[in-house]
Order: C-alpha cells, then structure tokens, then sequence
C-alpha cells in the first residue's frame, strides 16, 4: 500500500482521485489510468483556482476616473463552474452592467472577476450575487446588474436528465433595483 504525506497537499489530492478511480472498480495499472490520479489532481487545482485569488490581484489598480455616468456592459462573458451539490460543471455566460460614478474597471477585469469567483464550488444562484456586489463594490458604481445562464451537467447527466434546461439568475443593486427604466434598458440592451 502507498504511504501518502498528508502535509502534501497535491499529494494528498492525487490520492483521493486514485481512491476514488478504485471505488468503481477499476485497475490504476491500466494504461489509460496510470497517470490519471496526478491528471485529475492538477485538473481540480486550476478548476478552483479562485480559492487562490484576491479580489485586490485580480482588479490590480485598474480602476480609471472617468466622466461618464451611461451604462456600461459587457456582455456573454464565458463561464465553467463546479456544482458544490455534485461537483460536476455548470457552463454558460455572465452579463454584467453597471453606472459609473465617477471611475470605469478595465473591461477584462470585469471577466476576470466572474472567473475567480467561478472557479470555486459554487451555485449559479450565490455566484450572481457575488459578481454583482464585488462590481458594486470596487466601482461605487451607482447601479450593477447581472444576469447568468448556464446548463448544470448535475441536472443533465443524473437525477431527470433534462438536455435543454438553462438556469437564468440575475442580481440587481441600486437603480437597476430601483429605477425600472434603468432596468429595461439593461435588458433590452442584452437582447440586441
């Protein structure tokens, strides 16, 4: 039997995945499987890869004055994230919109923002809430709103095995809350 350190943390993870490989029967000495366990340790490493990020290293200084208090989206950012029911993926896009006051995020920071809270296990419903209020607070923006769709393998793969569902949650803070007109514009702008 292999003696694993429990202190190594990639060690420890390719154990389990190695584990959880011989949990349905099969033989790690097959060739497919050989290096699996360090494949899928290192796969599950970058897949919650957000754990390690910092909103301060993600938005890195990029927060700009700017004039402007007209709507700013962007639009089908591309997310994965992880189940934390099943721990299998939900894959869609983010739409984020929000009214500066006063200073503008650099555009790629507002993806990237999406991806680091992505990239933990998660559900659909917290993730929009939690891209709304980090936008809301690095910006001071006046309003933010977003809008998630995504198709959860958990509902696809298992339980009723639904191939066409898509999951929509949206987070609306400030005027996009508050001021309907602000809102319909944010949507009808994500129908063009």
């Amino acid at each position: 039997m292999e003696v694993v350190d429990p202190m190594s943390e990639e060690n420890n993870t390719k154990h389990y995945f190695a584990k959880i490989i011989e949990s349905t029967g099969e033989d790690l000495g097959r060739a497919g499987l050989v290096d699996t366990p360090q494949r899928a340790s290192s796969a599950f490493e970058y897949l919650t890869g957000g754990y390690h990020q910092t909103l301060d290293d993600v938005v890195n200084d990029a927060l700009f004055p700017s004039d402007s208090n007209d709507m700013v989206i962007v639009k089908d950012i591309e997310l994965y994230s992880l189940c934390e029911h099943h721990m299998l993926p939900f894959i869609g896009r983010a739409h984020v919109g929000y009214i500066p006051r006063g200073k503008v995020l650099g555009l790629s920071k507002v993806a990237r923002i999406v991806d680091m809270f992505a990239r933990r296990l998660q559900i659909q419903e917290q993730l929009t809430t939690q891209v709304a209020k980090t936008i809301a607070e690095v910006t001071e923006a006046a309003g933010v709103g977003v809008i998630i769709e995504a198709k959860h393998l958990c509902m696809m793969m298992r339980g009723v095995e639904k191939q066409n569902s898509l999951m929509k949650t949206s987070a609306m803070l400030g005027c996009f809350r508050s001021n309907l007109s602000t809102r319909n514009e944010f949507l009808s702008l994500l129908r063009d």
